[in-house]
């Protein structure tokens, strides 16, 4: 025998579900509080000061932040399979790529915010409102001190120069990083330029493609490899007050690339409302409280990012990396290309 559950009673049980079986908001801040109301959060991010920020939200607005942590993949494929009983309401995650992967599955909704669009750039928000960025970290070129800057490494395309043969170190061409780098140069330049870059990085190799960002920084700071390319919120965390291993930033140069022509490349954390969002307007008031600045500063800084606000200023640790340009082509075309960016990777022998 089935047990027969209405539509609209459907998404509150599974809510009371979801907050009595996920790791929910320490509520130890917001004793007293009168809660009048409550957000479903699928986050892929797991950053102790983002504690902070549910519980602000839920003092300024009595709404309760309930989520589930998972990684970008699995949230998107538990969102699919709940269908229109999800009770999720907003799906967090990072860079272009997972969002786009979001976007072709369906299960995101427009926003129409004027505050969003007030608050942050265009290039950080989806066209169509599916999206929004609310925090960003460059993908940077860095290299061995004591081997000296390369002559003329300026930009990614630099990478390719015949003379760095054997200098490169990098992660897999499975990494999103890696995926949306070269989704970006598909964007801006073309395909066929961006399979001649593929292959001429892969030609200057000094190992098969291994480890994470962190990997890679060590075997540039150690000599292993002369150059490597890099999330900068790794960098920071060495330039953080009480960092472990700090010297090995001292023994690493950062280049942000591409200056003089697109730009540095960004990955960003974004968010965006899902569609069937049992607390729409919860969500997109969350989503708008997210841009305040002192939101914008909790958010970033809880993993060494830049705030997606203009006006809101990084951590010590992160400005000290220096100030850079970044490309600002909507995040929304560095997700059309990355099934194409695969391709090429494979073609090139980027493992």
């Amino acid at each position: 025998m089935k047990m027969a559950i209405a539509r609209g009673a459907l998404p509150a049980f599974l809510a009371g579900v979801l907050a009595a079986c996920s790791p929910a908001a320490d509520e130890s801040g917001t004793e007293g509080v009168e809660i009048t109301g409550e957000v479903n959060l699928y986050s892929s991010r797991h950053y102790d000061t983002d504690l902070a920020l549910y519980e602000d939200f839920t003092k300024e607005t009595g709404i309760r932040v309930n989520r589930i942590e998972a990684g970008a993949d699995a949230l998107i494929e538990r969102v699919v399979s709940e269908g229109e009983f999800s009770p999720a309401d907003l799906l967090v995650t990072v860079d272009a790529g997972r969002l786009w992967r979001a976007e072709e599955a369906g299960i995101l909704s427009p926003v129409d915010s004027d505050l969003l669009e007030a608050r942050l750039p265009e290039y950080l928000r989806h066209p169509d409102g599916l999206w929004f960025g609310l925090s960003t970290r460059a993908r940077v070129i860095i290299y061995n001190k004591a081997a000296g800057e390369p002559a003329g490494l300026a930009s990614y395309e630099d990478l390719t120069d015949p003379s760095l043969r054997g200098a490169i170190c990098v992660r897999s061409s499975s990494n999103i990083y890696n995926i949306s780098l070269l989704s970006s140069i598909i964007a801006n330049r073309g395909s066929d330029a961006a399979e001649a870059w593929a292959r001429g990085v892969v030609a200057n190799f000094a190992r098969p493609p291994q480890g994470n960002d962190t990997a890679n920084i060590e075997a540039v700071a150690s000599g292993e490899c002369r150059i490597s390319i890099v999330n900068s919120y790794y960098l920071a965390r060495y330039a953080a007050e009480g960092a472990e291993n700090p010297e090995l930033l001292d023994a690493i140069g950062v280049i942000f690339p591409n200056q003089e022509t697109t730009g540095t490349h960004i990955n960003i954390s974004g968010a965006g409302v899902l569609v069937n969002a049992p607390n729409r307007e919860n969500a997109i008031r969350f989503l708008e409280y997210l841009t305040e600045e002192q939101a914008q500063r909790y958010f970033a800084n809880g993993n060494n990012e830049y705030p997606a606000v203009a006006s809101v200023e990084a951590s010590s640790a992160v400005e000290s990396l220096g100030r850079f340009n970044p490309d600002t082509i909507n995040a929304a075309e560095i997700g059309k290309g990355q099934a194409e960016a695969v391709r090429i990777f494979d073609r090139a022998g980027w493992n």
